[in-house]
């Protein structure tokens, strides 16, 4: 099958289309035809080798043999092993298997769902990473409830637009903060409120907010803290943070209250339940900037890189 396999830590020039097997299909996994994959922060931090840490999953020194780029595709079922009971062939599905730029893609059954008959696969392809860190961070860590004031920091990028969604969903009063050419697309996901942050600086006076969920990383802790009410919670997203930011979050939320921890989400199957019925009512759409063919891999990173993106970036296997 074809895949892009990372060779090195570098830049986009590491990314390589290349012929590999396709996975082997164990008795506990599926096997997807993937039709669209999607990139984001994460990957980009892998193919970098930066922070370091990251290559304790892409491997050390150098990035496992055959190592293929992307975690979230949707697609056709394929095959499954002899334990799995929730697929067959020809299923639609979508979820976080890795290895996902490329044209198929095995992991264990509970990292997929059903995909809605009512979005694409392109769309689906944009859910999993991205809509989990949003609705683990406002649910688990910001406890988001009706009425709260909610501030959503970097609302145009891949986590900032499910999480404006999610965050009206539950009831809350959102502002998002973005860049003046997203202003428009923001408030169109349902922000009640928002900020251009070429013109306005949310740290400095102004309303002040339950949770600000800051997926930027573009102010101090203790500016952030500022702009949070007495019982407010601050949640960096570990994910668009540097480590020596991520790590001083840490630290600081040992002891000081209003300091979430460093959000890092995780890949549950119920929580991919939850999306796929946001999904089917509507109450959530992703956004989606670009759509690069598989051979285009590298130039779909690069893109990612220049930190621009609208939404999510993905790529059309099929």
């Amino acid at each position: 099958m074809k895949a892009i396999v990372q060779t090195a830590y570098g830049s986009a020039d590491v990314l390589e289309v290349k012929d590999i097997d396709r996975p082997a299909v164990g008795d506990d996994d599926v096997l997807v035809r993937v039709h669209s994959a999607a990139i984001h922060s994460g990957d980009y931090f892998g193919m970098r080798g930066s922070p370091f840490l990251v290559r304790l999953f892409v491997g050390f020194p150098k990035p496992k043999k055959d190592y293929v780029v992307g975690l979230d595709a949707a697609g056709y079922v394929e095959a499954v092993g002899r334990n799995v009971t929730r697929f067959q062939p020809d299923d639609e599905v979508f979820g976080e298997p890795g290895g996902a730029c490329a044209e198929y893609a095995c992991a264990a059954e509970d990292k997929f769902v059903p995909k809605p008959a009512t979005i694409t696969f392109e769309q689906a392809a944009a859910v999993p990473v991205s809509a989990l860190a949003a609705l683990q961070a406002l649910r688990d860590h910001g406890r988001v409830k009706p009425g709260q004031k909610v501030l959503i920091n970097g609302a145009s990028g891949g986590v900032g637009t499910f999480a404006v969604q999610i965050a009206k969903a539950f009831g809350a009063e959102v502002t998002g903060v973005c860049s003046t050419r997203n202003v428009d697309m923001v408030r169109s996901l349902g922000a009640d409120h928002v900020i251009d942050y070429t013109q306005e600086d949310f740290t400095q006076g102004g309303p002040r907010y339950d949770v600000i969920l800051d997926n930027v990383a573009n102010h101090s802790l203790s500016d952030c803290r500022r702009a949070l009410t007495p019982q407010g919670t601050h949640l960096p997203n570990s994910g668009h943070a540097g480590l020596g930011y991520v790590l001083k979050a840490f630290v600081s939320s040992l002891f000081v209250r209003r300091q979430g921890r460093p959000v890092m989400s995780a890949p549950k199957q119920e929580d991919l339940m939850v999306l796929k019925e946001l999904l089917e009512a509507g109450t959530i759409t992703p956004v989606i900037d670009r759509t690069y063919p598989l051979s285009e891999t590298p130039e779909a990173f690069r893109y990612l890189g220049e930190g621009h993106a609208r939404g999510k970036i993905v790529i059309n296997v099929a």
